[in-house]
């Protein structure tokens, strides 16, 4: 009967701990000690770090295809609301990790596509893979109405995930989910708000002055009682 092979045990090793080492520091002997198999197995079934690395990015990314369909093939939520559901996913399991680790494709883009040609154009593929559901999504809230349709669909699918990114990355170093919910709240305020609904700046100016105006009528009759009792 032939040895078990490791190569399934060493690529979740290495996902595990090229999120907490990153691509320079995730070293083959991490991998493989985190995998509980010896050195030469890595080498029996990755030609180089960087080819492993790209095996990993893929099964990150299968991994986050599962949760896109989850949310942008739910038919009881309109288009609009699937885009906010994603998001609301991906913070729940941000959530759960303590808000230490982010997204492999952001992380590695930062780093590792710089260092290699070869996982710089894998990250590419990934990334215009990646937004191709997002870009139907915004096509069919357009369709409905529910955002605006001056710019291309696609194009917003760009920049709804690349600034969810950086929305990320800050959420790593401060810990928290502020930058996350900041994204959300201003992206659906302003870009993605529906056709027609005041947006965020206008609301909060109109309670301002609705304040003021109700401050000002309580002076004025607390003015007029002052007056009456003279």
């Amino acid at each position: 009967m032939g040895r078990r092979s490791l190569r399934n045990d060493i690529l979740q090793a290495g996902l595990r701990v090229m999120f907490r080492s990153g691509y320079r520091g995730a070293s083959v002997r991490d991998i493989c000690a985190a995998a509980s198999a010896p050195q030469g197995s890595f080498t029996n079934h990755f030609r180089s770090k960087e080819a492993f690395a790209g095996e990993v990015l893929d099964r990150y990314f299968d991994y986050l295809k599962e949760l896109v369909a989850q949310a942008l093939k739910d038919e009881t939520l309109t288009p609009r609301e699937r885009l906010k559901r994603y998001l609301d996913v991906i913070t729940g399991k941000l959530e759960r990790d303590g808000w230490r680790i982010g997204c492999l494709i952001g992380d590695l883009s930062l780093e590792a596509s710089s260092q290699s040609q070869r996982l710089r154009k894998r990250l590419d593929s990934i990334f215009h893979k990646w937004r191709a559901p997002f870009a139907s999504c915004i096509a069919a809230a357009q369709a409905d109405g529910e955002v605006d349709s001056r710019f291309d669909a696609t194009d917003l699918a760009e920049f709804l995930l690349a600034s969810w990114e950086g929305a990320i990355l800050r959420m790593k170093v401060e810990r928290r989910p502020a930058a996350l919910e900041r994204f959300k709240t201003i992206v659906f305020e302003t870009v993605f708000k529906k056709p027609g609904t005041p947006d965020l700046g206008t609301r909060r100016v109109s309670r301002r002055s609705a304040k003021r105006g109700a401050n000002e009528g309580r002076a004025r009759q607390a003015l007029r009682g002052k007056s009456k009792r003279r």
